[in-house]
Parts: C-alpha cells; structure tokens; sequence
C-alpha cells in the first residue's frame, strides 16, 4: 500500500543573505507547488504528415510557498525579498531544495527569485501568504516510493 505524508518532506532555501527551512512553522496545508515554464518538447508536422519533434533546452519554472499568515518563515522570506531586490548582484542567488526521503524524491531550483512580495489581506480570518519564485533551472527526480531503492534514473 503507497503512503503519502507531508511529515516526510523537506524544503529548504539557501541564498547567500541567509538559509532556512521552508516546510517548518506554518506552511499551509497546500504547502509547496513545483510548475515548469513552458513545454519541454513540441512537434509539428510536414505537409506530408511527417512529425518532427523539438526539444526544447529551458528548464526553468516556479516554486511557489504557501505560508499561513501567522507563519515566522514570511519575516524570514520579506527580509531575503529586501536584500536581494535592492541590487541585481543579489538576485537570483537563491537555490531551492524540496525532499521527500520516504518517497525518494528530490527537487532542486537553483537561480531563484522572489517574483513579487506577496499580496497581504488583513480580513476576518487569518490568510495565506504565497511565496512564488522563479527558478532559472529546475531537476527533479521522482522516487518509486520506496527509501531503499535503488532504481533511479540517471538525469
């Protein structure tokens, strides 16, 4: 029987302003979100009906954290978003790590930016924070869901 528990995954960011962990001290039940930009592949067709297809080499995307609004991890993140938007020398330096040890997987975004600072809404009841970044280089490797395994694929 497979098993899923966000308990067993880890996210961490690493910039030379600062690291911390980002799965600890009120990450929202929707937690983090992996998006590639774009398609990694595309075909056409000749006029004959031959396909050609095209890979493309961009491996960016987003990652976007979704913190409760109580969470200390969003004066951690608006500290960093201050640091590396008042100069281009300190953009882009940030690298991302998510990790699921139970079920092997692995996801690594390196040159990584605060998109925008996050909407802020004050209302009846405490809201999200949500954290987006843009990943200049996204890997990952998905785990066959067991920790011992050995059957990965070399990226």
């Amino acid at each position: 029987m497979a098993t899923y528990s966000f308990l067993d995954v880890n996210a961490a960011l690493t910039d030379p302003a600062g690291s911390f962990s980002l799965s600890e001290g009120g990450i929202a039940e929707e937690g983090v979100t992996i998006a590639m930009e774009g398609d990694k592949t595309t075909i056409v067709w000749g006029a004959d009906g031959t396909p050609m297809t095209s890979l493309h080499a961009a491996q960016g995307g987003t990652i976007a954290i979704r913190l409760q609004k109580t969470s200390p991890v969003n004066a951690l993140l608006s500290s960093l978003y201050a640091q590396t938007t008042n100069s281009s020398a300190n953009c882009g330096n940030s690298t991302i790590t998510v990790r699921n040890a139970t079920r092997g997987d692995t996801i690594v975004g390196v040159g990584c930016s605060i998109k925008k600072f996050p909407d802020n809404v004050n209302a009846r009841e405490g809201g999200m924070n949500d954290w987006i970044f843009n990943a200049g280089r996204i890997s990952m490797i998905l785990g066959d869901g067991n920790p011992n395994s050995t059957t990965i694929l070399a990226g």
